[in-house]
């Protein structure tokens, strides 16, 4: 199984902003014991890379990743670092390009048809719907995905354990994405058995959703 039928199966890759690399690997254990084997660490601190290179090294049962990647040099350091898949905002094609080159899954932002039409042209078909709170949620997703039948999305950004449900059991959604799962605050605070709390209860509405 790739990566991408993988992100589909767990259904959720929870987006980390992790100010102290020392805090990687309790988190990766606190996000396996919740059943999630995803982590997307954004490139946001200067810890990010120190941290997925951590994780990478350190706990291979994570499928560790990198997020807010802008251009291709933040793709390499991160990939050279461990990461085994890419996300980013925007669609940036010598990011794509070069993910594709080095046989990793990149999954960049598209919001528009034009966008997603360009992302079809370089081989993709899971995009990233970012942010999807302001760019009209499911409603807007599904409009999207309608002259799109081959393209799956990826929403992150005003998703949490309240509407995922909406999200997940729909056909064009292959998973969602967003920190509520693990907070910068219980992060910082170390709530680590909060987090792996959380993280069941996540993973069970996901399951509960799609059988529905």
């Amino acid at each position: 199984m790739d990566i991408k039928d993988m992100i589909h199966e767990v259904g959720i890759v929870p987006v980390v902003v992790l100010e102290d690399s020392n805090d990687a690997l309790p988190l990766a254990g606190a996000l396996l014991a919740g059943g999630i084997c995803f982590m997307e660490i954004t490139l946001r601190t200067a810890c990010a890379l120190d941290s997925i290179r951590t994780v990478a090294g350190e706990c291979p049962d994570m499928i560790v990743g990198a997020g807010t990647v802008i251009n291709k040099e933040q793709a390499k350091e991160a990939i050279d670092a461990g990461a085994r898949f890419i996300v980013s905002p925007g669609l940036d094609e010598e990011v794509v390009l070069y993910c594709k080159e080095r046989g990793i899954f990149c999954c960049p932002g598209c919001v528009t048809p034009t966008e997603i039409m360009k992302a079809v042209s370089l081989g993709l078909d899971l995009v990233k719907f970012f942010p999807a709170g302001v760019y009209g949620g499911l409603k807007a997703l599904k409009a999207l995905a309608a002259p799109f039948t081959g393209i799956k999305f990826l929403p992150t950004g005003g998703i949490d354990e309240d509407n995922l449900s909406e999200y997940v059991s729909a056909p064009f959604v292959a998973a969602i994405g967003g920190s509520f799962v693990c907070t910068k605050k219980d992060i910082r605070d170390g709530e680590f058995s909060k987090i792996t709390e959380v993280s069941r209860s996540v993973v069970d509405k996901i399951s509960e959703a799609r059988r529905a």
